[in-house]
């Protein structure tokens, strides 16, 4: 049984691992150099940073799916941060989360006074909502209208109050509304408007505390190392720079694809390119419009010293946060006093840097490629974040840079993001849960995907979750449980004709 997984992402990587352990003959075919998707390392002059994911959370779920793909925990070299991290505000003051919620609850009526209670609310309610969202939307996919056009799908969005958005779910906690802010910045990990995206994902700041934030010593990209080695362990091939062009298939299933000018038979194929994207690939007759995530202007600056005072992860936020949001999802412009995000590791980590140096990451919320000529605006941007850095502690930065580089969504969209926007389809209402794009998208049987923009959505251990998905997907589709991969593909369609 051979399967072509299009693309070498993280989600193609651990659905590769997870089906090896089956038997299944798997290779997957990466369009550039190196694989790992948006879990990748810029390196230059010995200094070495993330250029995508900095924020390892649900650290539970990435080690568990990692085990079940082969991969040992104690590989995994996981720092867990605390303080969780610091915002500031354009007013001088700042707030920390913390793990302990003792500790935090001193810190929220220190900073927000009489807020203290309702986050203890917060934090129950969430619990009881995680213990719903986990088995009956993030691990479970919705195939069929019946798997979620039923009293118990539509009880579950009841309760995760899936009908109110973020920052009007946090109303029923917290009168401070900078204390929301706080609570509700978390979508934009996913690229999703807080004042738009569903309550459910208020699910992503409690799992903060419950869970968690964690740092992966060498860089979340090393993880890519991992996977590749244990790709070699098992048997699952990887062929890089090899583009796939088409998937060729029938009014039942894929039987080739077309990569380096010929044809590949197949027995089943794994689209893990960002999904609006991949869709191209295969004929079919619906063709489902998306709305893609925000943008990312980032920043990498290899910087002479370190910035011991600050912590590894920060948040900047400007004075008036829903204008910056406003400007960002509906007029879809470059706010002019923009929030941005540092990520300073090296503070717990010198390899990313020669000695007496330090990496940074500096990532600014921007819309989608929609519109902004990024030739002009990006050095223009550069400036004004590096005068904030500034103004904001990070002393005579612009003096210390050894160098640095900046990718913008338009560097995203040429790199197959689909419109530049950096995290998959925006996680909206009818683009989450039972309403996304799931892991069997076509009547095509054995055609799959995953990644950000697949069910159950982005963000590293979420897409893990997917592939998860998927694999007890296939699994049931061509009859692993019984026969370990036994039963043929021609048998199995064969036997659907006859139905």
């Amino acid at each position: 049984m051979k399967v072509a997984i299009v693309g070498g992402g993280v989600g193609g990587l651990v659905s590769a691992l997870l089906l090896s352990q089956y038997g299944v003959d798997v290779t997957i075919y990466e369009k550039d150099s190196k694989i790992g998707g948006r879990l990748t390392f810029f390196e230059k002059e010995g200094f070495k940073i993330d250029q995508g994911p900095t924020i390892i959370l649900l650290p539970e779920i990435i080690v568990s799916i990692l085990e079940e793909a082969g991969i040992q925990k104690d590989l995994l070299d996981l720092y867990q941060c605390d303080p969780l991290y610091r915002i500031h505000f354009e007013n001088g003051k700042s707030f920390t989360k913390y793990s302990d919620l003792s500790q935090q609850v001193e810190e929220i009526n220190r900073v927000f006074p009489g807020d203290g209670n309702g986050f203890i609310k917060f934090m129950a309610d969430m619990s009881e909502r995680f213990e719903i969202g986990k088995p009956q939307i993030l691990e479970q996919s919705f195939l069929k209208k019946k798997d979620y056009l039923n009293r118990a799908t539509a009880s579950s969005l009841l309760k995760l109050k899936a009908y109110r958005n973020v920052m009007s779910n946090l109303k029923q906690y917290f009168t401070h509304e900078k204390l929301r802010q706080v609570y509700g910045l978390q979508t934009l990990y996913i690229g999703g408007n807080p004042y738009t995206t569903p309550a459910i994902y208020s699910l992503v700041s409690y799992s903060e505390h419950k869970h968690g934030i964690y740092y992966l010593k060498g860089g979340y990209a090393s993880l890519v190392e991992q996977l590749e080695e244990a790709c070699k362990q098992y048997d699952v091939k990887i062929k890089k720079n090899s583009p796939v062009t088409k998937v060729i298939s029938d009014d039942t299933k894929a039987t080739h694809i077309h990569v380096h000018n010929r044809e590949v038979e197949v027995d089943a194929v794994i689209l893990n390119g960002d999904f609006p994207i991949s869709d191209k690939l295969v004929v079919s007759k619906k063709k489902k419009r998306h709305t893609p995530s925000s943008g990312c202007f980032l920043l990498y600056i290899g910087i002479e010293g370190k910035y011991e005072n600050k912590e590894i992860h920060q948040f900047y936020l400007n004075d008036d946060f829903e204008r910056n949001m406003k400007a960002i999802f509906k007029e879809k412009h470059i706010p002019e006093n923009p929030s941005y995000y540092v990520f300073n590791p090296s503070i717990i980590d010198e390899s990313l840097a020669p000695d007496g140096h330090s990496s940074l990451y500096v990532l600014v919320p921007v819309p989608a490629n929609m519109n902004i000529n990024w030739e002009e605006e990006k050095q223009v941007l550069q400036k004004k974040i590096l005068d904030k850095m500034e103004r904001d502690g990070f002393e005579h930065i612009k003096s210390r840079i050894k160098w640095i580089e900046s990718r913008t969504p338009l560097d995203a969209e040429i790199e197959g993001l689909y419109s530049g926007g950096s995290f998959g389809v925006a996680p909206s209402l009818f683009q989450s849960g039972p309403f996304r794009t799931q892991v069997q998208p076509y009547k095509q049987r054995n055609i799959f995907a995953v990644g950000a923009s697949i069910h159950p959505g982005g963000g590293i251990p979420i897409v893990m979750q997917g592939a998860k998905n998927l694999v007890e997907v296939f699994k049931d589709e061509f009859q692993l449980y019984e026969k370990r991969g036994e039963v043929t593909l021609h048998e199995h369609f064969e036997s659907i004709r006859t139905m």
